[in-house]
């Protein structure tokens, strides 16, 4: 019996460390909108790995580093009405280690200058204890 009580509570601690992961990274995607949403590209921007071995792939291919990743963001989303409003559609998060997370989804930006919309897949990665995109393919 304290074998059986034994496992199911290690079961339980394992499962609740996931979704507390889970929601730290659905908390960052919900923090990147609303930054977004406000007009701010630099606290959009605190979702991603300040570090130079960051890499997003665009529609230009890939970009490595953090500073090089936000000047392409005020580059091509210079104003207000080429921002939008941001919406994220999450279809997956998926737990590839403990500490590496696997998220799918969808993007829109309702604009004046145009909607536009597309898919991403982000790997996330935690470093000293904090959750942040290491490597971001948007489409």
């Amino acid at each position: 019996m304290k074998r059986i009580l034994l496992l199911w509570l290690l079961c339980t601690a394992t499962t609740t460390y996931a979704q507390t992961d889970k929601e730290q990274i659905l908390q960052v995607l919900d923090m990147q909108m609303k930054a977004w949403n406000s007009g701010s590209i630099e606290q959009y921007m605190t979702g991603y790995w300040n570090n130079d071995s960051l890499v997003f792939v665009g529609k230009s291919g890939p970009t490595y580093g953090y500073n090089k990743t936000l000047q392409n963001y005020k580059r091509s989303y210079s104003d207000a009405a080429k921002m939008g409003q941001l919406h994220f559609d999450i279809l997956q998060v998926r737990q590839l280690s403990a500490d590496y997370y696997f998220v799918l989804g969808k993007w829109a930006l309702a604009r004046t200058a145009g909607d536009v919309s597309g898919s991403f897949t982000l790997l996330f990665r935690k470093i000293k204890g904090k959750w942040c995109i290491v490597a971001d393919h948007s489409s």
